[in-house]
């Protein structure tokens, strides 16, 4: 199928089309899409227990704080949107905008966090999975099934291979499974939140402790390393709401939905998120024994600690509504390095044969099934070789994020530098927010690099005296130039001619 720039008649009309579905996705379902990716059930009882080890009762601020350039960050990627409606986001913005370097480096980031995220979304899924069929028929055996390595992987395989078919069936069949899942999710979560809080008025709480307005204050935190440690956590439980933004060849009224999606998308999750904390902080208090937050005992998965003792029995639900989040993201994830390999094919930075259309679901057929074998190989590797390389490269992850999010920030800030100042919206959305997003997030990223040269961030693991983690991220990201540059030599034009590419 040819794969030859088609122009569209757009507020950009120098960019074209995929051959995507359009109007195939309303602003609701664009939100469902987008919570589903952040996947608020499993980021929880993931990050509830390290965040709070790191900053106890102040896990609120933290989460507020978080938000903020995750906000500013979105307004600015509206803008771009509005101006330049393409699946492609941070690859085209930032190549539009920097350049072909830049904007493929932007693309990678993007694509590199998605795959590494898609493993271990597979590998929690795997976990609750066998967990549920230990609650299920009451025999904890079943439980174990997971440790068993071969069967692990092979049961890890099959998930992804089966959000793989979903999202190769496009955004229609995508959008039906999410709307069930997403909801199963919420209502489970908003159960455990009136249950807690009705425990702590009725005395019944593990450790009943009354919402303080320090708990907000952010300035309260100890040191600006607890700060900084915590706000790097916060941040990666806010990503994956530029879902919303891969889609916007698929949305209706591509100009406004996708921009309107993300930021509703994180305004409802900042809402989740301090309600559940809230609600758990409340119950248990930040303690390192027994039911307490701060217990490293709890840390790993808190609700599989306190599903239990605050929703007795219903308590499997909440297995439930974690196993329907990691694989309700497991598949929402795949539209964005889908999208973004489509685009990166399409505008013939890498092989065009990632440009393909299926022509009966007009989604991207090959780039969808690349990232599936990408996320399938990336596991095997990671968890046959090292447990705790596969977790100290999910630790990681915040460097990309913080990577690719920053340079799209930034994009939007030098792409509109000449109307910037012609009004004060302008000033605002074009200008200041995605400014200040942009380089919080760029701060973020040269943080985490340099803590993570210690071994003692992550898993404790190093090879020559330096953390893992740092060598697992910097790492990904020289594989990302590495790559571009073979590019280079390969698709020459991309590079020499991205004004025609990318309609500059």
């Amino acid at each position: 199928m040819s794969t030859a720039p088609k122009t569209v008649q757009s507020k950009d009309s120098a960019l074209s089309e995929k051959g995507l579905k359009a109007g195939s996705v309303g602003l609701i379902g664009a939100v469902v899409i987008g919570v589903s990716c952040i996947a608020p059930a499993y980021t929880l009882t993931a990050a509830l227990g390290p965040t709070v080890s790191e900053v106890g009762v102040h896990l609120p601020a933290i989460f507020l704080v978080g938000f903020i350039p995750m906000l500013l960050v979105a307004l600015g990627y509206r803008e771009l949107n509005n101006a330049m409606p393409d699946a492609g986001t941070s690859f085209t913005w930032a190549t539009r905008a920097f350049g072909p370097w830049i904007g493929w480096m932007g693309g990678w980031g993007l694509i590199a966090a998605t795959i590494i995220v898609l493993s271990n979304l597979a590998a929690v899924a795997v976990d609750f999975f066998y967990l549920m069929l230990g609650q299920v028929f009451s025999d904890p055996s079943l439980a174990e099934l997971s440790k068993i390595l071969p069967l692990n992987i092979a049961t890890t395989l099959v998930f992804i291979a089966v959000a793989c078919w979903i999202s190769y069936r496009g955004m229609e069949t995508t959008k039906g499974v999410q709307y069930v899942l997403v909801a199963f999710q919420l209502l489970v979560l908003g159960w455990f939140a009136v249950s807690a809080f009705s425990h702590v008025a009725n005395g019944t709480a593990f450790d009943a402790t009354a919402i303080s307005p320090d708990w907000f204050n952010p300035f309260a935190v100890d040191s600006f390393t607890t700060f900084t440690a915590g706000v790097s956590l916060s941040i990666f439980i806010y990503w994956g709401w530029d879902v919303t933004l891969t889609m916007n060849e698929e949305t209706r009224n591509p100009e406004k939905t996708p921009g309107r999606a993300a930021t509703v998308t994180v305004l409802v999750i900042v809402i989740i998120y301090m309600t559940v904390a809230l609600a758990t902080l409340s119950f248990a208090g930040v303690g390192d024994t027994g039911l307490g937050t701060g217990n490293p005992e709890n840390q790993s998965s808190i609700f599989a600690v306190l599903a239990g003792p605050v929703m007795g029995p219903f308590a499997i639900l909440m297995s439930l509504a974690i196993l329907s989040s990691s694989a309700a993201s497991l598949q929402s994830t795949f539209v964005s390095p889908a999208r973004t390999l489509l685009a990166m094919g399409h505008y013939r930075a890498i092989s065009p044969k990632f440009g393909r259309i299926s022509p009966t679901f007009k989604s991207p057929s090959t780039a969808t099934i690349a990232a599936a074998i990408a996320a399938a190989g990336f596991y095997v590797i990671t968890r046959t070789v090292s447990e705790n390389a596969l977790w100290d490269t999910i630790t990681a992850l915040g460097m990309m994020i913080c990577f690719y999010y920053g340079i799209t920030a930034l994009a939007c800030v030098w792409y509109f530098r000449a109307s910037a100042f012609s009004g004060l919206r302008s000033f605002f959305f074009k200008f200041l927010a995605p400014l200040l997003g942009g380089v919080i997030l760029l701060v973020m990223f040269v943080k985490t690099a340099v803590d993570s040269l210690d071994p003692a961030y992550g898993s404790g693991s190093s090879v020559g005296g330096i953390g893992l983690v740092f060598i697992l991220g910097m790492g990904v990201i020289v594989l990302g130039v590495v790559v571009m540059l073979v590019m280079y030599r390969v698709r020459p034009e991309f590079f020499r001619n991205f004004s025609r590419r990318v309609g500059n």
